[in-house]
C-alpha cells in the first residue's frame, strides 16, 4: 500500500479530475501520458485501467483495448462494466458471438446492468439479421425470412447514437465526478450497489465509471441465391409443385423462473437495498417474528445491535451476487456472495439465509455468514 507522503487521495482525486477532462477534450495523447504516470503511483488502480482502455479505443487501438478490458475481468471479475466495453470493441469487428459471451457475463455478475441488457438485445439483432441472411441464400423463396429479415433491418436502423468516428463503434464517454474523492486512493471498485437513497456526502463517492453502448450497423444486404441441386445422372426427377407456406407458428419460448425463486430474490435485492439505505425500520422489516439470531442471542439484543451498527453509519456499500435458491415447500435456503464496505468495515464472504413464507411473503428466519 502506498503512503500518504507518496499519493495522497486528494491528489489522486485530482488526478482522475483531470484526466477526466482531457479525455472530455479529446487530448487523448496527454490522457493517457497521464494514466500511466498515476498508474506508476498505483498499478492496481480500477478506475485508471478502466480509463486506459478507454482511451485507447479513443484513441483506434482496440488490440490494446482489448486487453487492458480483459486484464481488469481476470483481476476483478465482480466488475461488469469492463465485459460491456469489451463487447464494444468485439461488436465494432463483427466478432458477435465474443461480444455476446462478454455481455452476459456483465449480467451474470450484476442481473441489473441495463445497458449491458439493452447491448445484448441489439447483440442478438445482428445474429438474428446474419442467421436470416444464410436462410434466404439457401431458399430464396422463404418469404418468412424476408419479412423477419426487413424486421429486423427496421428496428437495426431506427436505433440511433453516438459513434466512433475512428471505429464505427458507439464512442465510450469519459464521466468526471463532480467533486474529488478523498479516499479516492484506496477506494474499492464501483460496484452495483444497492442504495435506495443518495449517500448523505455525495464527495465521498468514487467516481463513476465509464461505461458503452453497442448501437450494431444495419446488417449488409446479401443477394439470396438458390444453391444449385445435382441430379443423379440417367434419373428421373419428379417435379413437385410447390405448396403455400402455413402461417408461421409463434416460437415457444423458454419457461419463466420459477416465482417463488424470483420472489426471494427480490426480497434479497431489497433488503441489501435497506441495509445501504441506513432504513432500519424497512430493514428490520425483511425478518420473521420468529427469526433466531445466532450465537444464541435474544431477539431484543440483535434488534439493539442492528440499529446501533447500521444508523449513522456513513458509506455502507453492499453488494450481493445472484442467489442460489433451493425450496422445499414453505422454506427456502438462498446462498450468495455478500461484500460490505463501510468506513471501518470491509468483508467479502458466502451469506447463506434460511427463508419461510409466511402468507404471501418471503421472510428471513436465520442467517449466516461464511462458509
Amino acid at each position: 500500500m502506498l503512503s500518504a507522503a507518496l499519493f495522497t487521495p486528494r491528489a489522486f482525486a485530482d488526478s482522475l479530475t483531470d484526466i477526466n477532462a482531457l479525455v472530455r477534450a479529446g487530448q487523448f495523447g496527454e490522457a493517457i501520458t497521464k494514466v500511466d504516470s498515476a498508474l506508476l503511483q498505483t498499478p492496481r488502480d480500477k478506475q485508471l485501467r478502466f480509463l486506459k482502455g478507454v482511451i485507447l479505443t479513443e484513441q483506434n487501438k482496440p488490440a490494446e483495448a482489448i486487453a487492458v478490458f480483459t486484464k481488469l475481468t481476470e483481476d476483478f471479475p465482480e466488475l461488469p462494466e469492463p465485459y460491456n466495453n469489451l463487447a464494444v470493441l468485439f461488436a465494432a469487428s463483427g466478432q458477435y458471438d465474443k461480444a455476446r459471451a462478454s455481455l452476459e457475463m456483465a449480467i451474470r455478475t450484476n442481473p441489473t446492468y441495463s445497458t449491458a441488457h439493452e447491448n445484448l438485445g441489439d447483440v442478438y439483432a445482428k445474429l438474428a439479421s446474419q442467421a436470416y441472411d444464410k436462410a434466404l441464400q439457401l431458399d430464396s423463396a422463404n418469404t418468412t425470412a424476408k419479412t423477419k429479415l426487413t424486421m429486423i433491418r427496421t428496428l437495426v436502423g431506427n436505433n440511433t447514437g453516438g459513434t466512433n468516428p475512428k471505429t464505427g463503434a458507439p464512442a465510450p464517454v469519459a464521466t468526471a465526478p463532480t467533486k474529488p474523492a478523498p479516499e479516492a486512493a484506496k477506494a474499492p471498485p464501483p460496484v452495483a450497489t444497492a442504495t435506495a437513497k443518495p449517500a448523505p456526502e455525495a464527495a465521498k463517492a468514487p467516481p463513476p465509471v465509464v461505461v458503452a453502448r453497442i448501437e450494431p450497423k444495419p446488417a449488409t444486404k446479401v443477394e439470396a441465391k438458390p444453391e444449385p441441386k445435382a441430379d443423379a445422372p440417367g434419373v428421373p426427377v419428379a417435379k413437385v409443385e410447390p405448396k403455400a407456406k402455413p402461417e408461421p407458428k409463434p416460437v415457444a419460448k423458454a419457461p419463466a423462473i420459477n416465482s417463488d425463486q424470483e420472489d426471494i430474490t427480490n426480497v434479497i435485492t431489497s433488503w441489501a437495498k435497506a441495509w445501504a439505505a441506513e432504513d432500519v425500520t424497512a430493514y428490520l422489516g425483511y425478518y420473521a417474528n420468529d427469526f433466531q439470531p445466532a450465537n444464541g442471542m435474544s431477539r431484543k439484543a440483535w434488534v439493539d445491535q442492528r440499529h446501533a451498527r447500521i444508523k449513522g453509519n456513513d458509506n455502507i456499500t453492499i453488494k450481493i451476487g445472484t442467489p442460489k435458491v433451493t425450496i422445499n415447500g414453505n422454506t427456502a435456503t438462498a446462498r450468495f456472495q455478500q461484500e460490505y464496505d463501510s468506513k471501518q468495515v470491509h468483508s467479502n464472504a458466502p451469506k447463506t439465509m434460511v427463508m419461510t413464507r409466511q402468507g404471501n411473503k418471503w421472510l428471513i428466519q436465520q442467517e449466516r455468514t461464511g462458509s
